[in-house]
């Protein structure tokens, strides 16, 4: 079976509605330049890191403490050929209480293996993901990027 997509899941001790809000802290994770707004439905943000990615994301699903989803709506990737590889992918986070730990499964929907940037997106959203993000909801610290940038 063929897979289009990027999925990484892990668990904390925090609760849902704490996992929720730092997913919405996108500064606080994901290392790059962010500008606009990124905490509720219909929200438009950009994402770059110079010379390297540019994209724009809309919030279009939201539900408290459990789920969201950015569609993304422009994308330009300098290290590979097609550009715009992630445009029209989604990035969604599932949210889900197991015991006594919140588990959160990030998929990035449309990032299939066969694109170029394949191995190269879906390391930097391990280390964002497993490394940043996770590291924020367990500290409600804003993380640095694991590139050593400025965030």
């Amino acid at each position: 079976m063929k897979t289009h997509e990027f999925s990484t899941t892990f668990t904390v001790k925090q609760t849902p509605r704490q996992v929720f809000d730092a997913i919405n802290d996108v500064r606080g994770w994901w290392s790059g330049e962010v500008e606009g707004e990124t905490g509720k439905l219909g929200d438009e943000f950009t994402y770059r890191v110079e010379g390297v990615h540019y994209s724009r994301q809309r919030i279009t699903e939201t539900v408290p403490g459990r789920k969201i989803v950015w569609h993304v709506l422009e994308a330009h990737l300098d290290f590979v050929k097609d550009k715009s590889e992630w445009k029209g992918t989604d990035i969604v986070f599932e949210i889900a209480r197991r015991g006594t730990k919140t588990e959160v499964r990030f998929t990035h929907k449309g990032l299939a293996p066969a694109f170029e940037c394949y191995e190269t997106c879906s390391n930097a959203w391990g280390m964002l993901v497993n490394g940043n993000l996770r590291r924020l909801i367990a500290t409600g610290k804003p993380q640095p990027s694991p590139w050593g940038q400025a965030a």
